[in-house]
């Protein structure tokens, strides 16, 4: 169903064409009508019609000033004419806007109803042309592969939050549900030219396989082959090229860290195995950490990047697992970037139950048994240090989050256990959290009268506009509006025409002003649109309000 708003300064004919045409059986709602163009634009905001109906000559502004007015604000909407003027220059203007339809007065019902349905048919075939579902469904098909393989070197390149990833696992079609996740990198081993020679003159100086290749890529995509296919014959397991390496993620059912491990270096093993029966290549596999959540599968890549390095003191032609030539580090007590970002936003704009999660998987996935003093000590400092920052810039003393007298840093050893440190730092986040939220109420009330102020001042200036307002508060127009509405109840256009009305009966009453002086005075450039806007409001004119009617009025 299309919105449409009818703009006709003749009351018959406005009202004449709303009764007689069904529009709803033509898809179209009438959400309103208007008496000229200065009014019509008051109700866009409201409405924001797909079609305008508008006649050319209407007192305050005519059917050409708003059709620019429309094409300035309102690209999309449709405009139809009607005009008993079919002079050669209104025609030039109205190409000029770009006018979409007009209809000849005198005119019929039909006439209406033949021209909106051509307007509707153009709007159905550009939506069509927006939505076509199979044209963007073949297309987002086509790029799935692409989007697949960007994600998953998104996943060793950085953290990602889970929610990204559930989202982006889903719709690529890469299974990450697991209970342990682990990259490996498979890296084909270099062939020295020397080497090369030798092993020709050894063979007869005959050629053989990829080995005397100098494409690297083409070896790179034969290892991504033979890799594919046996990983396709394990769930959870998906290789890609990233950088000039092969890629494998793991996502392992197996609750055991070392037991999943073993699982994963199986495959590798098969895969380095077959590389060389089928390619006749060697290549070298890193293989990293199982770590407990998918975000953090740029930690397990790093350290299989690193257990690669082991090549030059363990020799090449093998599967390297970084857990067999280093101690495992508590990575999860690691308070990365992720993590305080991920902190400090919650803080600043999410919700409690986002808080309990977050702080949650912060606390959950400390290892006890391999916990150092010194490395639960420097993590939990690092938050504090991340609470403390937030405070500092949103201005929040820290007595007020800590209690009087209160040493942050020293808090923590008051406390008996993990448990009850992950509560107190909880109550301390959404004590800040709250605080931040009071702040920005706050903040908008402060805007809001600022601006309430500001046209108690200046309603009487006839340019007065909200992007001068704005230009006066430092905000945008956008931000500005919404916040007004919500705060005030209604929009600007509306305050500022409820201030000048009310000043205007005021002055009805206690001065001696004539209505076009009181009408200046209130920032109307035109008395006689003054008085449609009064009448409109309070439904009797300003003369019959001045000469003692006004008691009647319904405010």
């Amino acid at each position: 169903m299309y919105k449409l708003l009818l703009v006709e300064d003749e009351e018959d004919v406005r009202e004449g064409l709303v009764e007689e045409i069904d529009w709803e059986s033509l898809g179209f709602q009438v959400v309103d009508t208007a008496e000229n163009g200065m009014e019509a634009t008051e109700l866009f905001e409201k409405h924001i019609p797909d079609v305008v109906v508008t006649d050319i000559q209407m007192p305050f502004m005519d059917g050409l000033q708003l059709a620019g007015w429309i094409r300035e604000h309102y690209r999309a909407t449709k405009i139809i004419i009607l005009t008993g003027y079919d002079e050669f220059e209104y025609a030039q203007k109205a190409i000029k806007l770009q006018i979409d339809e007009f209809l000849l007065k005198p005119f019929s019902s039909q006439d209406l109803v033949e021209v909106v349905l051509k307007v509707k048919r153009q709007m159905d075939d550009e939506a069509a042309e927006k939505e076509n579902i199979h044209v963007l469904m073949e297309h987002y098909r086509k790029s799935i592969p692409v989007l697949r393989e960007l994600f998953l070197s998104q996943l060793v390149s950085r953290s990602m939050p889970s929610e990204e990833i559930r989202e982006k696992s889903g719709s690529y079609g890469v299974n990450m549900d697991g209970q342990g996740f682990m990259a490996s990198v498979l890296r084909i081993d270099y062939v020295h030219h020397y080497a090369v020679v030798q092993e020709e003159a050894e063979e007869g100086g005959a050629s053989v396989s990829l080995k005397h290749s100098e494409d690297r890529y083409l070896q790179l995509f034969a290892v991504l082959n033979i890799a594919d296919e046996i990983c396709r014959r394990v769930s959870g397991f998906h290789v890609f090229i990233h950088l000039e390496d092969c890629v494998l993620l793991a996502a392992l059912e197996e609750k055991d860290a070392a037991l999943a491990a073993q699982q994963t270096l199986a495959v590798l093993d098969e895969i380095r195995i077959n590389v060389y029966k089928y390619l006749n290549l060697t290549m070298t596999i890193g293989a990293g950490t199982v770590c407990p959540y998918p975000s953090e599968i740029h930690q397990s890549y790093r350290k299989a990047v690193e257990a690669l390095d082991y090549r030059l003191i363990l020799g090449n032609d093998r599967v390297i697992w970084i857990g067999d030539v280093e101690t495992e580090r508590n990575e999860s007590l690691v308070f990365d970037e992720f993590k305080e970002q991920s902190l400090i936003r919650c803080m600043k704009v999410g919700t409690a139950e986002e808080l309990e999660e977050l702080i949650g998987k912060m606390f959950g996935g400390i290892p006890i048994p391999q916990l150092s003093v010194q490395d639960c000590q420097v993590y939990l400092m690092e938050i504090l240090a991340c609470i403390m920052k937030v405070a500092k810039e949103f201005a929040v003393e820290l007595e007020e989050l800590f209690g009087e007298g209160a040493h942050p840093f020293a808090e923590v050893y008051k406390y008996n256990n993990l448990q009850e440190v992950q509560q107190w730092m909880g109550a301390i986040c959404l004590k800040l959290m709250n605080s931040i939220a009071q702040g920005r109420q706050s903040g908008y009330n402060q805007l809001v009268e600022n601006a309430k102020e500001y046209i108690r001042h200046h309603f009487r200036e006839s340019d007065i506009s909200i992007h001068r307002v704005c230009q006066h508060l430092h905000i945008s127009t956008g931000y500005f509006s919404s916040i007004f509405k919500k705060e005030v109840k209604m929009t600007f256009v509306n305050y500022l025409l409820h201030i000048r009305m009310e000043t205007a009966k005021e002055m009805l009453r206690s001065t001696d002003l004539k209505t076009f002086e009181i009408a200046e005075a209130v920032g109307f450039t035109d008395p006689n649109y003054f008085s449609f806007c009064f009448r409109k409001k309070f439904g009797i004119s300003p003369k019959s309000y001045r000469s003692g009617s006004g008691g009647a009025v319904n405010d």
